[in-house]
């Protein structure tokens, strides 16, 4: 009786993850849509349904490039298929080789060069944040009547309250500030003794929202709760940056259910990770059709970055991870699903960039791009919807002036245009250059992880003649840059240089500045927060300003007596 009763358990919950059922024998096609657009937590307006779309980006963290059924992944991603079949699939799209970064470029449209952030990620111990000056995406969404709400993982710094969610265009914020913790405690060490809690609702700490929840389940949980309280004839930007893939590799039981034949248990876990961030996706998409928003919605779903192959992810047949400048590192699963494509079913091959996300957004949500406002990106919807030709011709992957030097790197190296010491990559149509040092190089492939433990014995590697610091190649011809053509063509090599120098020239400062003993959670309730108040700061510099002044008078008055 008890077997029978856990074999039918089992059969239930694999028919739950596995065999979803399909949206419209659920009643929830698009002809049923309107009917369940009424009973909302807000009044339905007088008017007909805005002609601005609801737009949602999803934002998966760490996934790799082939871990993704339609890539030939042996991980099951049923949604996202789904989803990309019936929309239009990008496969030139690239982003950041780590988190910050690629969420920086995202919400603001600018090169890491153009917002100080060109070095590494923003620490939870660091002082510094997405610069305030920058205006953000949800910012400009708001000024033409959008409600805009994000969920889960921020990582664009929290040292002091206007950096929040909050403060940077979002009505409401649900999530974590920093670029990683504990799934189910949502608690984060950055150092033996630094330790914090870090989920919070707007600007506190959301202890009352602590069950032990996971956290791809609780954010799709309240992505539900924010569907059905909003009226769908307004339009609405909701920001979903679920913090799966990412380590710690954590994940519900049942959902290794269809994965206990893989060996390596970092690859077993992050399969089981994956699985259910695609029925947390999928259950987005009911939610959005249940409450009427599907018929005039944009979805886009992206990867931050490559995965890495030492927590499970895979990039094959890319070379390198994140991390890196490798395509490994910086092209990224990406798609658009929508009612209102042209092409919907197609695959786009055109040069895409998160950058383009910022401007292609507004235009579509009928908002102005301010013209002192300087962007990287570029307007993209008709490339992906239409077919079109891309208005991108190029992509600084980044310049990084504080990296690691490349040893052998030099001027002379870089035809006494640009020091190949310096750790940068640049695209321009079919070519790329990477100089200085462009980090982990290996090709792993599948087998690597058919052992219990990593096995590097299976990875490919190419030894380079020592002293190496400029590589180029032909990205469209030879995608897993296995030929480096950098001696063969001198003169494109040169070009590329040239470009990279006039980027240079534009851009501001880094923001990399040293830890601060105040971010210390113990110092703010045990949690990860702000701790920077500038009328302290305020205080100080007045109480300084007095001592200076009373010394003063006190010299003046020294001076009369004698």
């Amino acid at each position: 009786m008890v077997a029978a009763g856990v074999l039918a358990g089992l059969s239930l919950l694999s028919l739950l993850t596995y065999g979803y059922l399909a949206w419209d024998s659920l009643g929830l096609g698009p002809a049923q849509t309107e009917a369940t657009s009424t009973g909302l937590g807000e009044e339905p307006g007088a008017g007909g349904p805005s002609s601005q779309p609801h737009i949602i980006f999803i934002l998966a963290d760490d996934q790799g490039f082939r871990d993704v059924g339609y890539h030939g992944s042996e991980i099951r991603t049923p949604t996202l298929d789904k989803l990309a079949a019936e929309g239009v699939k990008l496969e030139n799209y690239y982003v950041q080789p780590m988190c910050t970064p690629s969420r920086s470029q995202f919400i603001t449209g600018k090169y890491q060069i153009h917002t100080g952030l060109q070095h590494s990620i923003i620490r939870p111990t660091q002082p510094n944040c997405l610069p305030l000056d920058n205006v953000t995406l949800p910012q400009k969404l708001k000024e033409v009547g959008y409600s805009t709400h994000m969920v889960g993982k921020w990582h664009l710094g929290f040292y002091r309250r206007e950096c929040m969610p909050t403060q940077r265009g979002f009505d409401t914020f649900f999530g974590s500030l920093l670029g990683s913790g504990d799934y189910y405690t949502h608690f984060k060490c950055d150092s033996p003794g630094i330790c914090g809690y870090d989920l919070y609702e707007n600007d506190n700490a959301a202890w009352d929202h602590d069950n032990g929840i996971y956290s791809t389940q609780m954010y799709t949980q309240k992505v539900q709760q924010i569907l059905a309280s909003h009226n769908p004839r307004k339009p609405i930007f909701l920001y979903i940056a679920y913090q799966a893939v990412h380590s710690p590799l954590q994940a519900p039981g049942r959902y290794f259910e269809h994965y206990r034949s893989i060996n390596n248990i970092n690859r077993r876990r992050y399969a089981a990770m994956l699985a259910c961030l695609d029925e947390a996706i999928h259950n987005v998409t009911l939610a959005l059709k249940k409450h009427g928003y599907y018929d005039n919605s944009i979805i886009i779903y992206s990867s931050d970055n490559g995965g890495q192959p030492m927590a499970g992810g895979s990039n094959w047949p890319l070379r390198g991870s994140k991390g890196t400048y490798w395509e490994g590192g910086i092209r990224a699963v990406g798609f658009v699903h929508s009612p209102l494509l042209k092409n919907k079913g197609s695959v786009c091959k055109e040069l895409v960039h998160i950058t383009d996300w910022f401007p292609t957004l507004i235009t579509l949500a009928e908002g102005q791009i301010d013209e002192d406002i300087q962007l990287d990106g570029y307007d993209i919807w008709e490339t992906i919807s239409e077919g079109r030709r891309s208005p991108r011709v190029d992509i600084l992957h980044n310049i990084d002036p504080i990296y690691t030097k490349a040893k052998n790197g030099s001027w002379a190296a870089g035809y006494g245009i640009w020091n190949t010491a310096i750790q940068s990559a640049i695209r321009v149509n079919h070519w790329k250059l990477l100089t200085g040092n462009p980090g982990y190089s290996d090709w792993v492939p599948p087998q690597a992880f058919s052992n219990a433990g990593p096995n590097r014995w299976h990875n490919e590697r190419v030894s380079w003649s020592a002293g190496k610091t400029v590589w180029l190649f032909n990205i469209t011809a030879d995608p897993y840059e296995r030929v480096d053509l950098s001696a063969r063509y001198p003169d494109v090599v040169k070009q590329l240089l040239r470009r990279l120098s006039q980027f240079n020239k534009t851009a501001v400062p880094v923001r990399y500045p040293p830890k601060d003993p105040r971010s210390n959670p113990k110092l703010n309730g045990g949690v990860w927060g702000p701790w920077f108040k500038e009328d302290e700061k305020k205080k100080k510099s007045d109480k300084s300003k007095g001592a200076h002044k009373q010394k003063k008078t006190k010299t003046k008055n020294k001076k009369k007596a004698n």
